[in-house]
């Protein structure tokens, strides 16, 4: 018998984008110490523990829409502009077509 060939050729998995909770966490952390901001700072204006923050920074929570707002406010932006700067961060990682929804 000869050798049995694939129909397809195996292929490298795709490397796992970025979750949109953890780009929200890099651009928090990089908009509070762009301010110079401390952590605890920035948790108090927004009403929220320094702890729940720095979970919110590393990615690993995912923020209310309240509180998304609160911690918007703190750094003195709109939900808008932090979701705006978040989606330019998450699509420099994608490859291929994007179309972004209104």
């Amino acid at each position: 018998m000869g050798d049995v060939v694939p129909l397809r050729p195996e292929r490298e998995p795709a490397p796992a984008e970025p979750l949109w909770r953890e780009a929200l966490g890099e651009q928090l952390r990089a908009e509070r110490l762009e301010r110079s901001d401390r952590i605890v700072d920035v948790a108090g204006r927004a009403g929220m523990s320094p702890q729940y923050l720095s979970e919110l920074e590393r990615g690993l929570k995912e923020p209310s829409s309240e509180l998304l707002a609160a911690v918007a406010g703190a750094l003195e932006l709109s939900v808008a502009e932090l979701t705006l700067r978040t989606s330019s961060r998450l699509a420099g990682t994608v490859r291929g077509p994007v179309c972004l929804a209104a």
